[in-house]
């Protein structure tokens, strides 16, 4: 198989098929992520034939095991779903050519990804298995959008994840808790809960920020500009948000980023998401916590 790099997917897609179809970032701006440094370059497309390639190779190792049988693909990369209509339509040809039991393909997107696409290019894309898109919104405070060069507005979001609902393409959601800054947590809560009340999304994931020297917002940091929340105030934040969605989808702290990992079903569980919050809060120290992100050497 053709991997470059450090190879990153959401916990859920586990039982996934990893094609790498891109390797980088277009955006390649945002202050705090520092996931793609190990590459030489910003962004590109894997060749055509380097796909087709490990689709055959994945065919011929999937007859010792599963069955002879894989569901679902997911196309590795920061953000696959950039790949103009066309290209993504052959590579979807070509998974089902060779892996003909592939119900659904996904991918990690970006807002921008979706709005160089036109309606119909959606829905057909649809047609073709592509499904359950991973969109790191991040949040739904426009000034932390604009301070991280994210690269969209909240706005956007709540337009182009409108669009791919009316295209019946589901997608998930990662929020980063922090990045609204020391302070405004809980006021980035709820203005991210506000755009996800107005969205779709089956899960929201939630990952502490996790600032790493070589990030530029660490250098934003030294310079006096942008302040971390505390580990304690993370958690109070990710309790705003879990209070204030109003929509029924799955919320998850999930990877290696989080101390204390759990997930339900809202909005069925809430109450039970908020008491175990309310007990990291109430019962868990900040130097514990601290201990802990100081301990995470990469995610």
């Amino acid at each position: 198989m053709h991997y470059t790099g450090t190879i990153w997917r959401p916990p859920y897609e586990a039982e996934s098929l990893l094609v790498e179809a891109t390797a980088g970032c277009t955006h390649h701006k945002c202050k705090f992520c520092t996931l793609y440094h190990d590459l030489p370059f910003k962004f590109r497309m894997s060749p055509m034939e380097d796909i087709e390639s490990d689709l055959q190779e994945a065919a011929r190792a999937v007859k010792d095991w599963n069955n002879g049988k894989i569901d679902r693909v997911f196309l590795t990369g920061a953000n696959p779903f950039v790949l103009s209509y066309n290209k993504l339509a052959a590579i979807a040809e070509l998974i089902h050519k060779y892996l003909p039991s592939v119900n659904s393909v996904g991918s990690f997107a970006r807002i921008t990804d979706i709005t160089h696409k036109t309606d119909e290019e959606l829905a057909r894309l649809r047609t073709f298995g592509y499904d359950g898109l991973t969109i790191g919104i991040e949040t739904g405070d426009d000034e932390a959008l604009r301070f991280m060069n994210k690269g969209y507005a909240s706005a956007d979001i709540i337009k182009q994840c409108q669009r791919l609902d009316a295209a019946d393409i589901h997608y998930s959601f990662f929020y980063l808790v922090s990045i609204s800054g020391a302070g405004r947590g809980e006021i980035g809560a709820k203005l991210t809960a506000d755009i996800c009340n107005q969205t779709h999304p089956v899960l929201i994931g939630a990952n502490m920020l996790t600032i790493y020297p070589d990030s530029e917002l660490f250098a934003e940091i030294q310079q006096g500009n942008w302040q971390e929340e505390g580990e304690l105030e993370k958690y109070k934040e990710m309790r705003t948000l879990v209070e204030n969605l109003q929509i029924p989808t799955t919320f998850a702290a999930m990877g290696a980023s989080n101390a204390y990992q759990f997930h339900g079903q809202l909005p069925k569980d809430k109450k039970r998401l908020l008491s175990f919050l309310d007990e990291i809060i109430g019962n868990v120290s900040e130097e514990e916590l601290q201990r802990y992100r100081k301990s995470v050497h990469h995610l």
